[in-house]
């Protein structure tokens, strides 16, 4: 039950921003990269990554339990809750001394962003009525939230250019006030449901799981492979996950419904939706360094230069939501990784000194219409022929696998390129002229194993995805799935 509402559009307008200021931090983040690495003293890529997948795998491992949060203690309050904590943990952020404050803060954002984002979608999916009443909402949510993806950019390029690069953190303050302040007044309440038990060990123990693997491939760039906190840290991962899995069957609520990956067409999206987004991570991560401290671009022209991915993104995938019913699905996920990998490969061969059209920009306009392909096709083949009680959950499960599989591949490409780039330096004698070519080096390497994700991601769909046309019916609720897949879409 929900309280009646006077003002639809005002209530929808507040809930996107809110989902906007999530969005917006998964690329103005990346634009300052840089300038946080120099500012706080982080001493390499292997460390740096943690200010990205921090965020991520808290997000993604806490998403699932927000939204059931959400359901079983009121959408408005655990919305307002999230929008709390991502103000608190974005001042704080802001304010970080060190490497180690400003991961810790990244996680408290993730986690605040895990409890806005599904409450925020739960409640305009109840606000407005099925049919074309919901769709045009949805479609309203889904443009102004990944009008975040561009906007970040250019603002994160700007902030840290011509003020500070603390800003990216500060100004998620003054709007999470006033989403605050406006949600209080027009967002309605929603009645908790009968109280069931939450599980919170699983949210905690895959989390748990997922940082400790993390960690010990940044410890074996840096320590070796058999370090004794490298295997440690494996050995950690392990036990949390068999300790998340043994808890996720014996539970009468679990986070996640282990045996719906027994349907070929649910564990494929999910696969694909680990393997595509780890290539994606690793290209704004890298390529943002690249242009910064090899080819000096300012931050503000870093944002400009990233910007043709989210016009492309968007523009390929505005198009294919209308035409898909007419397409044969399989095929697109055959090619669109493909298509990825292309993009990817031509990153693979960036030289020391690049030309920006000759060399950049095919590749990043390959990258976004493959993903772009990726995403929409995916979320409707995953969620085809499932009922509606159940799309919520595998819509969770895609957002879930699309925040942990971008930051495990930024892990393992962070290892290859690191590793890369301390041999090159240490053939040299350690000479300081040779760095430049040496970060080349490695994210060239890097890029490559991003290549390997988008191929394998094509062979999961050679093998695993069933033939399907998408039904009427499914085209028709195309809209409500894929904005369902929003709230996790990094640079989107």
């Amino acid at each position: 039950m929900i309280e009646k509402v006077q003002h639809k559009g005002l209530a929808l307008a507040i809930l996107a921003t809110g989902q906007f200021m999530v969005v917006l931090d998964a690329t103005i983040v990346n634009v300052a990269l840089p300038a946080i690495q120099k500012a706080l003293g982080f001493t390499n890529d292997s460390q740096l990554q943690w200010v990205v997948t921090a965020y991520a795998l808290v997000f993604g491992g806490f998403l699932l339990l927000g939204g059931r949060l959400s359901d079983l203690f009121g959408r408005r309050r655990i919305f307002l809750a999230g929008v709390a904590l991502f103000a608190a943990a974005s001042l704080a952020g802001g304010l970080a001394q060190n490497p180690g404050m400003l991961i810790l803060f990244r996680s408290l954002q993730g986690l605040g962003g895990a409890l806005l984002a599904p409450s925020a979608l739960s409640l305009v999916l109840t606000i407005f009525k099925e049919g074309t009443e919901r769709n045009r909402a949805l479609g309203i949510w889904s443009m102004i939230a990944g009008g975040g993806g561009a906007v970040g950019l250019l603002l994160g390029g700007i902030l840290t250019q011509y003020i500070d690069w603390r800003w990216i953190f500060f100004i998620n303050v003054p709007i999470a006030l006033l989403v605050m302040v406006v949600a209080m007044r027009f967002v309605p309440k929603s009645l908790p449901q009968d109280k069931q038990r939450v599980d919170a060990a699983g949210a905690v123990t895959v989390t748990g799981s997922l940082m400790s693997l993390v960690y010990a491939l940044a410890q074996a760039a840096q320590k070796g492979w058999g370090s004794g906190i490298t295997l440690g840290a494996f050995a950690a991962s392990i036990v949390l996950m068999a300790a998340f899995i043994t808890n996720e069957l014996r539970v009468r609520h679990p986070l996640i419904r282990l045996n719906i990956l027994k349907r070929r067409s649910v564990s494929s999206g999910v696969i694909m939706q680990l393997l595509m987004p780890a290539a994606l991570f690793g290209m704004f991560f890298y390529l943002s360094i690249y242009l910064q401290q090899i080819l000096h671009y300012s931050p503000t022209k870093t944002g400009v230069a990233d910007l043709p991915f989210t016009i492309t993104l968007i523009a390929v995938a505005g198009v294919l939501s209308k035409q898909i019913g007419k397409l044969n699905a399989k095929l697109i996920l055959v090619i669109a990784p493909l298509v990825v990998a292309a993009g990817l490969g031509f990153f693979a061969r960036v030289p020391l000194n690049a030309n920006y059209v000759t060399d950049i920009l095919p590749g990043i306009v390959l990258m976004a219409a493959g993903m772009a392909a990726i995403f929409v096709t995916n979320t409707l083949m995953t969620t085809s022929g499932v009922s509606h009680q159940e799309s919520g959950l595998v819509s969770g499960l895609l957002n879930t696998a699309q925040q942990i599989g971008g930051a495990l591949g930024l892990a393992v490409l962070a290892v290859v390129s690191t590793a890369t780039t301390k041999h090159d330096v240490a053939a040299s004698n350690g000479n300081p002229a040779a760095l430049p070519a040496a970060l080349v080096h490695g994210f060239q390497r890097g890029f490559m194993v991003a290549v390997i994700f988008a191929i394998v991601s094509s062979i999961v769909a050679i093998v695993l995805v069933e033939r399907h046309k998408p039904t009427k019916q499914d085209v028709a609720e195309e809209a409500e799935t894929e904005a369902e897949a929003m709230p996790a879409a990094p640079g989107v």
